[in-house]
């Protein structure tokens, strides 16, 4: 009898899954079925991961050595904690806060967990994964008490007689602010008793992110008329969150920032994105007449070239012997900041393809309603959108970057590429994407601050804050430079 592929894979899978499962009810660890997740693993990396490259040749690892490594950790577990923790410690070799294993839970839910969520609970909407200011535990700082206090905490310090502001961050997504969503049920309508779903979380999601938007503005307008000399941005320990950090960056200067360069991962996922952002231009096209006609017309024949690339492969072959690939790993994307690097908001506002072409058009912003000197406050826990924040407005020369060195990185694009490992059920997140600086660096190398501060992991809250303000003279001087630098190119 003749069996399929697909079944001779279904029966693998199962007689390892049956494997894991006698060997929990006899007691004794079974390393078979984690060592097929493995190569699962290295499979998806070989295949999925957007800085394999970089592993390789910036990181200098060696992957083979890091498999062999990582299978003999689990030839020797005695236990699935010990598997686990052997492939936990594989996505940190790599360096790359993106790449992470999601392990299923075990056990009855908790009453706290078992309990129906409301409606922005659901959503995922939770003010916890907002970072803890670090700027305001300085000496001397004044809190600046607002309507938009809640969601950006701000205040003054005085500086050899200047005033520095202080504004922080604490996430760069709408559903870090709960009551931003409780809002937005009452104003559209929305009932808190009924499912809400995909479509209604993304008019929830809109008018939580314009509202935010607006509030920023006003705190920033709030400051200037409290006499900020210059300005700080506390982003330490902001994790990321969306495209809402390209506009915010782009509310701080009066300079037209320039986004980073995109690299894409080579395969269906990103083909498929193409195809559907062509398709869309190709519509509005339809709708336009002259100059905007043959724009987007123009646009779309570059995005439908992405879209052939992105069904070619490239052998990652080479790299696990160290080895460049005759072709290139990744697909040349367009920017962090969509299909255009810089525009004018004006220019595209009202356009229903202005959000398609340049995304920060999603959110109701202004250019420069801050115009004065800069800092971007940042610490090794600063990562994803909000490192892309920080490279933006230092890579334009628009802000000086103080703190720890902050992880760098893409992300996952339309839900990335995620991987379900056949026998122990966890999920492997890799980035599906790249994005690069102005010095042709891959930003996962991190962002390097221009005025550095020793945070130490023993610091306190008060410690903390007593290192950011020694260094902060230093900062301020700079920033004021780099803004005349500015005028003088003007």
């Amino acid at each position: 009898m003749t069996i399929k592929t697909e079944s001779m894979k279904t029966l693998a899978a199962l007689l390892a899954a049956s494997l894991l499962t006698a060997s929990a009810a006899a007691g004794t660890f079974e390393p078979k079925p984690w060592i097929d997740d493995l190569e699962q693993v290295k499979e998806a990396l070989a295949t999925k991961y957007a800085n394999l490259e970089w592993a390789v040749f910036e990181r200098e690892m060696d992957l083979q050595k890091l498999f062999a490594d990582t299978q003999g950790r689990i030839e020797h577990a005695t236990n699935e904690s010990e598997a686990r923790a052997a492939f936990d410690r594989l996505a940190r070799r790599l360096g790359d806060g993106h790449v992470v294993f999601d392990w299923p839970s075990s056990g009855a839910p908790s009453a706290s967990t078992s309990a129906s969520p409301d409606q922005c609970s659901a959503l995922g909407y939770n003010a916890t994964m907002r970072a803890v200011p670090v700027a305001a535990n300085a000496l001397g700082y004044q809190p600046l008490v607002t309507p938009q206090s809640g969601e950006f905490p701000a205040g003054m310090i005085s500086v050899k007689g200047q005033r520095v502001g202080v504004l922080q961050i604490g996430v760069f997504t709408p559903q870090g602010f709960p009551a931003l969503c409780q809002a937005a049920l009452l104003e559209l309508s929305i009932s808190a008793d009924k499912p809400c779903d995909e479509a209604c979380g993304d008019r929830i999601e809109s008018w939580a992110s314009g509202r935010l938007t607006l509030d920023l503005a006003a705190q920033l307008r709030a400051l200037k008329e409290a006499g900020a000399d210059s300005l700080v941005i506390d982003i330490a320990a902001n994790g990321g969150g969306t495209e809402w950090a390209e506009a915010v960056a782009r509310m701080l200067t009066a300079r037209r920032l320039r986004s980073e360069d995109g690299g894409f991962v080579r395969g269906d996922h990103w083909a498929k994105a193409f195809a559907a952002d062509e398709a869309s231009l190709r519509h509005f096209a339809a709708s336009e007449t002259g100059r905007n006609r043959e724009w987007l017309l123009k646009l779309a024949d570059q995005v439908e070239t992405r879209r052939r690339i992105a069904l070619t492969t490239c052998d990652s072959a080479p790299l696990w012997r160290g080895e460049h690939p005759a072709c290139e790993w990744l697909g040349k994307a367009f920017f962090g900041s969509g299909l255009l690097a810089a525009a004018d908001p004006s220019q595209l506002r009202g356009r229903p393809w202005a959000a398609l072409l340049f995304s920060p058009m999603e959110f109701p912003y202004d250019e420069g309603v801050w115009r004065g000197p800069l800092i971007v406050l940042v610490d090794r826990n600063t990562g994803s959108a909000a490192a892309e924040f920080a490279a933006v407005l230092q890579d334009n020369r628009a802000a000086i970057v103080m703190g720890e060195a902050a992880a760098g990185g893409c992300g996952h694009t339309n839900g990335g590429t995620p991987t379900k490992l056949r026998n122990s059920g966890a999920t492997l997140e890799v980035p599906d994407c790249a994005r690069f600086r102005s010095d042709g660096s891959n930003e996962v190398m991190g962002i390097e601050p221009d005025v550095p501060i020793s945070f130490s992991a023993a610091d306190g809250p008060h410690r903390r804050g007593a290192r950011f303000l020694a260094q902060l003279p230093q900062a301020v001087e700079r920033a004021a430079a780099l803004r005349n630098e500015g005028h003088e190119a003007k």
